[in-house]
């Protein structure tokens, strides 16, 4: 799955010589949190977040006036405040790997760039929510099997079989490792409802050969 695939296309951005003022009033308007900041040939060189649009503003407790805040706001350009060189990925870059570096820096959105550098679309958790949707099938509903697998070669064979052997329309497989020791894995599997005693006659089957997880209908 990749980045290109499922990312923002039409992504807004902003160039360095724009004011804080202008720079909130695009986020506010657009609902966005990160605004890229582009040169003019609309290379990436910055980004802006909100957090930096409140950190960079007079306090409550400032000596200014209104009037003095409202020009000091007007005057502070992007360039002062912005993120240099931030993190980014390319289009051909996994979704995956798009997760992992906003999970390991703690960020909701990552701009995505081409050879040259250039802001070609912007994927953000939204975008990999959806994803993760898209390929669990939740929306199909259905019956979600959890099981723990060995991890050598064939250790799903048996698990396919039987749902083969009950007529399961298998709508979606996934391993996580996280939970458990280097010899084993979690295997989730979502197939289409099935007739009661089908499916009461598939998890025996299953649960004489195997360690159930969790057995739920969504």
């Amino acid at each position: 799955m990749l980045v290109g695939d499922w990312m923002s296309q039409h992504v807004v951005t902003a160039t360095d010589d724009i004011s804080m003022i202008k720079a909130g009033r695009i986020m506010r308007e657009k609902k966005i949190r990160r605004l890229p900041v582009v040169d003019k040939d609309g290379k990436l060189i910055g980004i802006v977040s909100e957090r930096d649009l409140k950190a960079a503003s007079p306090s409550s407790a400032t000596t200014l006036d209104m009037y003095e805040m409202t020009y000091l706001l007007s005057e502070m350009k992007l360039k002062a405040i912005m993120t240099k060189s931030p993190l980014s990925i390319r289009p051909t870059d996994t979704v995956e790997r798009a997760a992992l570096i906003m999970r390991d820096n703690k960020i909701g959105s990552l701009p995505v760039v081409d050879a040259a550098g250039k802001v070609v679309g912007i994927i953000t958790d939204t975008d990999i929510f959806r994803l993760f949707v898209s390929i669990t099938g939740i929306d199909q509903g259905g019956i979600q099997i959890g099981l723990r697998l060995g991890t050598g070669e064939g250790s799903l064979k048996p698990v396919l079989d039987a749902l083969r052997g009950h007529e399961a329309r298998i709508i979606s497989i996934l391993s996580s490792y996280d939970r458990t020791d280097a010899a084993r894995r979690d295997v989730s599997i979502r197939i289409q409802g099935l007739p009661e005693t089908r499916e009461r006659e598939l998890r025996a089957v299953l649960e004489a050969g195997n360690q159930i997880l969790y057995w739920t209908r969504d």
